[in-house]
């Protein structure tokens, strides 16, 4: 199989991931935090070490402001209703996912007011739109930082300081960036950063989690058991603690600290190279095809490695199908859990065939990908 679904889930991960994993289950996998034996301080350390690792990749100063959560869509759930109340003012972008536009859509029932701003045809954001949408309860920007359907970059940096310029808080949703681009929390003006492990993390499914700025203060969405001050029915205030209820996913957080240290081992900007290259080169060729759509900038300098893309007027499912079923070749149809960037950018109706590129993934696996489309173009198979 190649694999072209990488912006859905990594695959493969690297085998120390498999490896980390499997040791934590047989070795040491008790409830860390819970008890002073071998096991559960083994599976404490893991977890610090891996939120360490977190810690030093986003630039943060305390290895406590690194929340784990289930995923990217628990983190943002976290962080969007943990900061609003009744009457504040949301502003957003059209190229969100809808684990940012479904919390923002219910929260409108609660008295939150939102904006959503549209995005060009390209995806892109225009700064002045963002500036002109401000208004005096206005108390949030949440933005992702790569769309997970064209994979046009959003200005985070100039975002965050208009974000600053104004006194709001800024939220980025960095589900399709972190572990292949730097973000250094540090250098943007940043409040909460949410991620995923299983994407470009390299880690497991089942673990995420939020970097949160000093001073910044969120409702916890849950409360329960931390292991830590357990006399008191009220929930800790300290970080971690604060957000972090009942026990954690030790082997998936086990397998996320391999995937970071795989990362720093090959390092950021070898992995983003690679990327780049062979999205660029896919680009440049599958632009050649007759009755092919690319969709976003068709610039790897403002896109991360995603690509969406239709055949004429053909369904997209219709040619994802046959590149799974007759070139054993995994791409994603339909509208991939956003449907405002498709109506953006003009596939609302017909969805778009994204193939999103990873470290792995092989000049060779570019070429047959190519080769496919062409034929297909070519109605050979249908």
């Amino acid at each position: 199989m190649i694999y072209f679904d990488n912006a859905a889930t990594t695959y493969p991960k690297p085998e120390s991931v498999y490896q980390a994993v499997n040791r934590c289950m047989r070795d040491y996998c008790a409830n860390p935090g819970r008890s002073g034996h071998k096991l559960s301080m083994e599976a404490g350390r893991r977890v610090l070490e891996t939120r360490e690792l977190l810690a030093e990749l986003f630039g943060a100063k305390k290895s406590e402001n690194i929340i784990f959560t289930l995923n990217a869509t628990d983190a943002l759930n976290t962080a969007i209703k943990g900061v609003v109340k009744e009457g504040d003012h949301i502003i957003t972008t059209s190229m969100e996912h809808n684990s940012v536009l479904r919390p923002l859509k219910q929260l409108e029932n609660l008295g939150v007011e939102t904006t959503i701003i549209k995005c060009n045809m390209l995806g892109e954001l225009n700064l002045i739109d963002l500036q002109t949408s401000i208004k005096e309860n206005t108390r949030v920007i949440i933005t992702t930082h790569a769309s997970n359907v064209t994979g046009v970059l959003m200005p985070i940096k100039e975002i965050g300081e208009i974000a600053k310029q104004n006194k709001l808080l800024y939220i980025i949703d960095s589900a399709q960036t972190a572990g292949t681009y730097k973000i250094d929390v540090s250098d943007i003006n940043v409040d909460i950063l949410t991620f995923t492990g299983h994407k470009g993390l390299m880690g497991p499914q089942g673990v995420g989690g939020f970097y949160v700025k000093e001073g910044v203060n969120l409702r916890q969405l849950r409360e329960g058991g931390t292991g830590s001050m357990s006399e008191s029915l009220m929930q800790p205030e300290m970080l971690p603690d604060k957000y972090e209820s009942g026990t954690p996913n030790t082997p998936g957080i086990a397998g996320l600290a391999a995937g970071i240290k795989f990362i720093k081992e090959i390092g950021i900007d070898k992995i983003r190279g690679h990327e780049e290259e062979i999205t660029s080169y896919f680009l440049k060729q599958v632009s050649e095809i007759d009755d092919i759509i690319i969709y976003g900038p068709n610039d790897i300098k403002k896109q991360a490695p995603v690509v969406s893309l239709n055949i004429k007027n053909r369904a997209s499912s219709e040619v994802s199908f046959l590149l799974d079923n007759q070139y054993d070749i995994a791409t994603r149809p339909g509208l991939h859990c956003a449907p405002l960037a498709h109506q953006t950018i003009g596939s609302g109706q017909q969805g778009a065939v994204r193939f999103s590129f990873g470290y792995f993934n092989t000049w060779d696996e570019i070429d047959k990908a190519i080769i496919a489309l062409k034929s297909i173009a070519k109605e050979e198979c249908f």
